[in-house]
This record gives C-alpha cells, structure tokens and sequence, in this order.
C-alpha cells in the first residue's frame, strides 16, 4: 500500500492548528502495519502507508509535532532500517508539504555484523544522519545498541558524538534513552552510574553547545532529569520523555521547564494539544487539570516490560478509529495480555478519548472474542 496521507475526506491533511507557542512538543509516532502482508516476525516490516501517513497528519492539525522512526514506531522491534529510512523520507516530504513540524530517528541499525568496530559505528550514524537531513527533517542522535555493546568507557561516545556534532548541518535532539526501554543500553555514555554517565552526556553536550537544540530524557526519573535540565546551557531545551512524570515536568518551576517528546502524546493528541494551549494562556492550573489525570493510562501503558508499551499504543489507535486492524510490525500485537489491554481501554474511555465510544466498544468486545471471551 502507497500514497499520500489522507485527512477523513480522502483529500491531503493540512495542518489546521497552530503549534504551542510556550512550549515544543512533539508526539513520538506509531506505524501502522500491513496485515495483509505474507511476512514473519523476522520479516521485513510491511507498513500500511496510507494509514502510517495519515495518523502524522492527525498529529500535524493538532499543532505536534511528529518524531518520526523511533522508538515508538518499533525502531529496533520489528521495524527494520530499510523501512525506517522509506517511513523518514514520505513523512518528511509530507510534512514539507503541509508545514509539519518533524524530527527524525539516526541510529545504527543497519549494521548487521555480530561485532562491529568504532569505525563502523561512526560510519553507520553518519549515513543515518546524512538521510535525515537530506529530506528536509530534524536530526534525533538516537542511542546505538552497537555503541553500548562495543564501548568501553565514555571516550568513543565522547568521540563519535563530538563527531557528529560536527558534522551535523543543524542543531540536533541527543537522546538517552534509559534500559527500562531498551535492555540493551544498559551503561550507556560509558558507565551503569548515572551520575557518571550524566557528567559524560555534559561534556559531550558543554563541547558543542551551538550543535545541540536539545535532549530527550527517558530515564523515569523526575528528580534526575529536573536536576540535568538546570545544568544545560541556556540554548539547549531538555524534551521530557518521562511518560510517568510528564504534566509536572512540562509546567516547570521557578528555574525552567521541560518541553516534551513523548510517546504517550501518540494517543493524547488532541487532549495533549489542548492543555498545552491553555499552558501558553498562561493557565498553568488548567493544564494539570487536563493533563494530570491521563497519567494513570500512562503507567499503565508503560508498566514493565516497559518496552512492549506500544502494544497499548497501537490499541488505542485502532479503538479510536485512527486504522483498522490491531496488527503491529513484528506481531506485537501479541506481547500484553488480553486483561492489561482491556484496562488500556477502560482508562482511555474514561478519559473520552475515543471519537465513536460506540465504535471503540464494539472493537474491544471483537477482540476478547478472539480470545475466547464473551465481552
């Protein structure tokens, strides 16, 4: 399947809503997989790219951003580079043509070595980075498996990012991205302690300042990511991407706030979009009103195996309306259960995210049948 994205009248999306003026915010995206596809786990993924497409425009005209490749799109869990790199380009050529504000994934998952060397490491971020910018998007500087498997301390991070930073023809998003969402970075920037490995993401940070337009923090860690915000240079913005602690962390104190970057804002969209509106009114009261009680769908998504939170994504995105199967890349689908999903649903209706109500119950009950259940 291929095209353009398509709002509901089968004409291209346009963004329609303008973009917070307090706060940047971007909603990390999902695709939506072909489930007519002859394909395994193992497979190369098979995205549906109409419906991939037209859910960044449903982002685009609530005025988010869309960081595109990531995490939340299975970038290293079914998605494969091949199909990040076409996934990077038709976003990015939409989002040029409709004035979409995006962000794109680097990475080094196209090495496909048992053991890869520095060199090639350095060299793989590179082609990834040159791709990105080549389309017209932001560059996101993702954290490398590769890297984390090969480094023995903090100085190839140090070097292959000071590298890069150089490189790079516009400021970029780093990304640390913490072991509860993916198992193999544990002791990135060189080192399992956080403080030390907070003072390594610093100087490669302090080196290069003009380089850097800002960081995403996903470690869940309030406190942690409160206290390295206060220690960036003035220029650079710290996107929150603590889907457990996200209202408090975006409302800010005395000494900043964060702005966001978040996959949770993949099903909150509209309601997200909302709150952070009232935020540039200067409604701070009203944003947590709106904002404050989505995080128990949050922690639930995102409970342990914190990784498989975007079965509960893609979930929400089929009950809303948004595709029209729950199929995901890599038969992910399948990793949470049948009573973990059907809380997902409770808690999203309860929060009236669903367009059709009528339409999202008849879709949960269709699949505890499959299951075997009765409702």
């Amino acid at each position: 399947m291929s095209g353009r994205g398509r709002g509901a009248s089968g004409e291209p999306a346009v963004v329609g809503t303008p973009t917070a003026a307090s706060r940047t915010v971007f909603a990390a995206a999902h695709v939506v997989a072909d489930p007519f596809a002859d394909t395994t786990p193992e497979g190369p993924a098979a995205i549906d790219w109409d419906a991939t497409l037209a859910f960044r425009h449903h982002l685009w005209s609530h005025g988010l951003g869309v960081a595109e490749a990531m995490d939340t799109a299975q970038r290293g869990m079914g998605l494969d580079w091949s199909s990040a790199a076409e996934l990077i380009r038709r976003s990015a050529a939409e989002a040029v043509a409709t004035g979409g504000r995006i962000a794109c994934g680097v990475g080094t998952d196209q090495l496909t070595a048992a053991e890869v060397s520095l060199v090639d490491i350095r060299a793989a971020y590179e082609e990834q980075l040159s791709l990105v910018e080549g389309a017209g998007a932001h560059a996101i500087i993702m954290a490398s498996r590769h890297l984390a498997a090969t480094a023995t301390g903090p100085e190839p991070y140090v070097e292959i990012y000071g590298h890069l930073l150089r490189q790079a023809a516009a400021p970029v998003i780093l990304h640390w991205l913490g072991p509860m969402f993916d198992p193999a970075l544990q002791g990135y920037w060189g080192s399992p302690d956080l403080d030390l490995a907070t003072e390594t993401f610093l100087q490669i940070i302090a080196g290069h300042p003009a380089k850097v337009d800002g960081v995403k923090v996903s470690l869940l860690d309030a406190d942690r990511e409160v206290q390295l915000r206060r220690r960036l240079p003035e220029c650079v913005r710290c996107y929150t991407g603590d889907d457990f602690h996200y209202p408090e962390l975006i409302a800010g104190d005395a000494h900043g706030f964060s702005d966001a970057l978040l996959g949770i804002f993949d099903p909150l969209a509209p309601l997200a979009a909302e709150a952070v509106r009232l935020l540039d009114g200067g409604d701070t009261a009203g944003f947590r009103k709106l904002l404050d009680p989505t995080v128990a769908l949050s922690r639930h998504l995102f409970q342990e195996p914190t990784r498989y939170y975007k079965t509960g994504v893609v979930l929400l995105a089929w009950l809303a309306g948004h595709q029209s199967h729950f199929t995901m890349v890599g038969g992910l689908q399948s990793v949470r259960s049948l009573p973990h999903l059907k809380r997902a649903y409770e808690l999203a209706d309860d929060l009236d995210l669903f367009p059709d109500p009528e339409l999202a119950a008849a879709r949960m009950r269709r699949l505890a049948s499959v299951y075997g259940g009765t409702e």
